[in-house]
């Protein structure tokens, strides 16, 4: 009796990346660093940008390929800022923006943000616009079906969630909030004729570290039974992150597994609530996070012949 043949897209179809550079913030453990090796191990050279930094060179040392690691602290604007000067005109073909935190306490970033929002939406809204001049092919964002969770909305009057924290809550929040990034950015590039692309994924239920922050130890307990009893593993998690860093796809695209509720399985195009789906709130969004960060879009919009 043969083994069934298995077609679903893995990493043996990943294309050949020598000579590309690509950056994966959090690539120092979970699907960041499976997602670090597999592009490594087809031939690009990955910088781990990473909080701690000793941490990232144990991890770029498991990794078979060309890496660099360099600091980068998505919860302070300072080193954000400082990554990006430190970048100094160099070539980026693909930005993938993985770090994150999950269900946490409340507490702050350090320039006051809620810690989820402040480091899953307003860090990497900072970065990518601070590289997106170098960037030449596309930006991948991480998000997560959480983005669904109790239909969340962005709150603009409390988009610290002062009034009521809820970990949870924050964290769909901001994982909506990726999802609108995309959009947005994925409008403005076209609007200043860029071939670049802006593309978002989800890893599905995938077993990682990521869980273990969560801020109630009754979560936690939940968690890792679920990451043991129903979750894949962070290699199959980190699919539709390569899937959407490396295939030729429709900018704005969501990649997600294509099994019973996007919970595991391999990659493919996936749809989006409506209201990760809004344009005008895709918008506001944008320019509320350009007033609070600091960081606006770089580019300037091509002339209207260009863009036909």
């Amino acid at each position: 009796m043969t083994a069934e043949k298995n077609d679903r897209w893995n990493t043996t179809d990943l294309p050949d990346l020598a000579g590309r550079t690509a950056v994966v913030t959090g690539a120092n453990s979970g699907i960041g660093l499976t997602a670090a090796d597999a592009l490594a191990r087809a031939g690009a050279h990955v910088v781990f940008a990473v909080r701690d930094v000793e941490r990232g060179r144990a991890a770029a040392a498991t990794v078979n390929g060309s890496t660099e690691v360099r600091r980068l602290d998505l919860a302070d604007l300072s080193s954000v800022r400082e990554f990006a000067d430190a970048w100094a005109g160099r070539p980026l073909d693909l930005l993938i923006n993985n770090a994150g935190v999950m269900m946490v306490p409340q507490q702050r970033t350090r320039d006051g943000f809620e810690m989820q929002f402040g480091t899953n939406h307003l860090g990497h809204f900072a970065l990518t616009n601070l590289l997106l001049p170098y960037v030449m092919d596309r930006v991948v964002t991480v998000s997560s079906g959480a983005h669904r969770w109790g239909d969340p909305t962005i709150d603009f009057d409390d988009l610290n969630m002062d009034s009521a924290y809820s970990p949870r809550g924050a964290y769909a929040q901001s994982k909506l909030a990726n999802l609108l990034f995309t959009l947005e950015l994925q409008r403005r590039l076209t609007s200043a004729g860029s071939l670049v692309r802006a593309l978002a994924a989800h890893p599905g239920y995938s077993a990682t570290n990521l869980q273990s922050h969560a801020a109630s130890p009754v979560a936690r307990v939940f968690m890792r039974l679920g990451n043991r009893l129903f979750a894949q593993d962070d290699r199959a998690g980190a699919l539709p992150t390569l899937y959407a860093a490396t295939q030729d796809l429709p900018g704005a695209s969501y990649v997600g597994p294509d099994g019973t509720g996007e919970m595991r399985g391999g990659p493919t195009l996936v749809g989006r609530s409506a209201a990760a789906s809004d344009p005008e709130v895709a918008r506001r969004l944008w320019t509320v996070s350009e007033d609070l960060t600091g960081v606006t879009f770089p580019l300037v919009p091509a002339p209207a012949a260009v863009r036909e």
